[in-house]
Formats: C-alpha cells, structure tokens, sequence
C-alpha cells in the first residue's frame, strides 16, 4: 500500500511585477493557511517518509512551514526541480522512481499539475480546480511507486483551507 498526499503551494504574492514566477513568496493568507493547514495535517494525517518539493519559493516555503509544523525529519526533504511547471507524465515519472521503502510521500507542487494529476490518478473523482493550501490524499494498493499508473487509486481525504472558514 502507497500513501500519497498532494499538496498545492499556498497563496501567493503577485505585487512585484519583475519577480520571475519562480521566485513569488507566499502572501500573507498564504502563510496563514500554510500554517493552519499544516496544523490540521499534524492532528489528522500519518507522517510521511518523505517530503518531496518544488523549488519554487512558493511550494518551498509552504513545505517547509509543513515540516516544521509535524517536526518532519529533514534528512527526509528533497527539492525536485523537475516538479515545477511539469506536466503530468513528467509528474508520473517523478512518482514512479520513488523507492519501494517509501510508502507514504508527501509532494508539495502547482496547478495545473496537481489537479490534473488527481483528476487522473483517482478513480472517480473529479474537480475544476484544486485550492492553494490544498491537499489531497491518494491511497494505492501497489507495493511499488512504479506500479502507480496501472491502478487507479482511492481518495482518502481532500481539504482545503475553505472547508474550514466558517468554522473559526
């Protein structure tokens, strides 16, 4: 059994007009909901084995507001600079050379690949548009990372920094 969570950077910041996209921080909601987010993760979801993040500051900043937040051993953290603006097959094979003793993978990344992917991955399930802060968990009844695309597999859960609003 493979656990993946899917997780869309948080919101960011579009006010410096000469930033290359790569290099947009989070704003001020982003961070926000980087952080609740990640706190509902640390009561709600098993810690993975492995953090695997873009190397945009976005995602970067968002997966490292995650690790601190579950206290995520960093030896554990990669960047993959391979996983931004990628398309889904590039993101598949990302999937695919993950080792075998990892069973639980945490990938912090962009739209559209995030929601493609799960649009893709999940068996029957759909959406337009996974949310910034957004995460996903995919369960997949393989032994190995490489088996992914031969099965589909289960959404465990999908929250968003939303769902919660009217709670707070």
């Amino acid at each position: 059994m493979k656990q993946l969570y899917l997780i869309r950077h948080a919101k960011s910041d579009w006010g410096t007009q000469f930033l290359k996209d790569i290099d947009r921080p989070l704003n001020e909601r982003g961070y926000n909901d980087a952080y609740f987010m990640s706190q509902w993760f640390l009561k709600n979801v098993p810690m993975p084995d492995k953090i695997l993040s873009s190397t945009a500051t976005r995602a970067l900043n968002t997966a490292l507001i995650f690790a601190r937040t579950i206290n995520f051993d960093m030896n554990n953290f990669m960047l993959d600079k391979t996983i931004y603006e990628c398309t889904y097959n590039n993101f598949l094979s990302v999937l695919q050379q993950q080792p075998a003793a990892i069973n639980t993978l945490a990938v912090f990344s962009h739209n559209p690949t995030v929601t493609e992917s799960c649009n893709k991955l999940i068996n029957e399930f759909f959406i337009d548009n996974i949310p910034t802060c957004g995460i996903i968990g995919i369960k997949f009844s393989v032994n190995d990372w490489r088996e992914v695309s031969s099965v589909k597999g289960e959404l465990s859960f999908y929250q968003f920094p939303k769902n919660f609003k009217n709670e707070e």
